[in-house]
């Protein structure tokens, strides 16, 4: 693929993914409004973005087998905790944003056990396996993640069990 026509579909997937999460985000506000067709109206146009996404994602040939994409996700996760979010961090710290630092704690400690999870589940996928794991509990607020039981209270947040979402 030409150079230009590949940062126009890189470009496309970023603008298509973002726009994909924003209506999500807008469905759930929405919804919590008592609004809810319009959330529908937003779940079913994210949808259509995830859609496009999905097409740029695929034709720049991102896709691969379950391994490379468990090595993609690893090297994305450690790239967030050891580079990407504690320079975020120091920025927003220097500059006293305190709602921007509590989120990039949140998201930082949650994307460490996302590596730790992304990993075991490579080690099965390099032995042509699946991963063998019971149900899996993300925290609404600070996205902690964790397989079996959801804990009282998020080691994170401080959220309570039944708030966790359930996979």
């Amino acid at each position: 693929m030409r150079e230009m026509t590949k940062a126009n579909l890189a470009n496309a997937f970023a603008g298509e993914s973002q726009a994909h999460m924003r209506y999500l985000i807008f469905s759930d506000k929405a919804e919590k409004e008592g609004k809810a067709n319009i959330a529908r109206l937003f779940k079913a146009i994210a949808y259509a973005e995830q859609v496009h996404a999905t097409n740029h994602f695929k034709t720049l040939g991102e896709l691969s087998d379950t391994k490379d994409n468990l090595e993609k996700a690893i090297s994305g996760e450690n790239f967030e905790v050891n580079e990407m979010y504690p320079a975020y961090d120091a920025v927003a710290n220097l500059q006293s944003e305190k709602q921007a630092v509590k989120s990039i704690h949140y998201a930082i400690e949650a994307e460490k056990i996302h590596e730790k999870l992304y990993s075991e589940a490579r080690e099965a996928a390099v032995k042509d396996q699946d991963i063998n794991i019971g149900k899996v509990y993300v925290c609404p607020v600070c996205g902690y993640t964790v397989v079996g039981e959801a804990p009282d209270t998020c080691p994170i947040c401080g959220t309570k069990k039944e708030m966790f979402k359930e996979f």
